[in-house]
């Protein structure tokens, strides 16, 4: 039997936490709230000119372990203040550290589109963002063909923009077929969380056409230039930017 991976065990945790949140909420409710929830254009802050910058509110994480405590509006407003465009805001509970009232509160103290980050299983999450984000990260591994046309179209529905993440070619399609026009391309392996940003590089031109987000594995301007000279529209910054919020800048800076 083949041990579970780190996304296995991330994914399980959140089918968990759907079965509890619809055994709370109604869906057509839900669904209502996310209609109703005036949306920031998170799709169209990365289509500005230049490399685009996701500023992510991390405080843990299963590859980093603990990184540092964080204020989520002192937070929000730094990456603001550095000159990002966007904010990601982990919302997952346990190896992550985050929370709902993260994201509620970095929303609050800016006037950035916000990504829910998070391992989404099931529409009712979808739904459960669309009533406090802007955006809302579909990782293209966690889902089928028909599911993840399925949810981008419940996301589009309620004003979201789906971020949808791919790793590799096979995902890649899947995106595409979908119907997303935000498409991450994560230069970790979820499985095993070893990083390389030739993943970009090999994926990007398959590609083309969507607004293209580079995950992962950005230390600084060479990487973020590198990721941006493949076809990058945007860099979503995480550990580097929590470790050093000043990187912001000059990602967002670079000629």
């Amino acid at each position: 039997m083949n041990r579970a991976t780190v996304l296995d065990e991330l994914a399980a945790a959140a089918l968990r936490r759907a079965k509890a949140l619809k055994e709370t909420e109604d869906l057509d409710a839900l669904y209502q709230q996310a209609l109703l929830f005036e949306k920031r254009d998170f799709a169209g802050a990365l289509g500005a000119p230049g490399l685009s910058v996701i500023s992510e509110l991390k405080r843990a994480s299963p590859s980093a372990g603990f990184i540092r405590e964080a204020n989520p509006a002192e937070w929000g407003a730094r990456y603001e203040k550095e000159g990002a465009s966007c904010l990601s805001v982990l919302t997952e509970p346990e190896r992550f550290k985050g929370s709902l009232e993260d994201l509620d509160v970095a929303r609050d103290a800016t006037s950035l589109p916000v990504l829910r980050k998070d391992f989404t299983v099931d529409e009712v999450q979808v739904l459960e963002a669309g009533t406090r984000a802007d955006a809302v990260l579909l990782i293209a591994a966690l889902f089928d063909a028909v599911a993840l046309a399925r949810y981008v179209s419940v996301a589009v529905e309620v004003g979201l923009t789906p971020l949808v993440e791919v790793h590799d070619e096979e995902e890649a399609e899947l995106a595409l077929e979908s119907g997303a026009r935000v498409i991450g391309v994560n230069n970790r392996d979820l499985r095993d969380f070893s990083v390389d940003l030739g993943t970009f590089e090999q994926l990007a031109p398959r590609l083309a056409g969507a607004t293209l987000v580079a995950e992962s594995g950005v230390k600084g301007p060479e990487d973020a230039g590198r990721l941006r000279d493949a076809g990058a529209d945007a860099v979503l910054v995480g550990e580097a930017a929590m470790r050093d919020p000043s990187l912001v800048a000059r990602l967002s800076t670079l000629p």
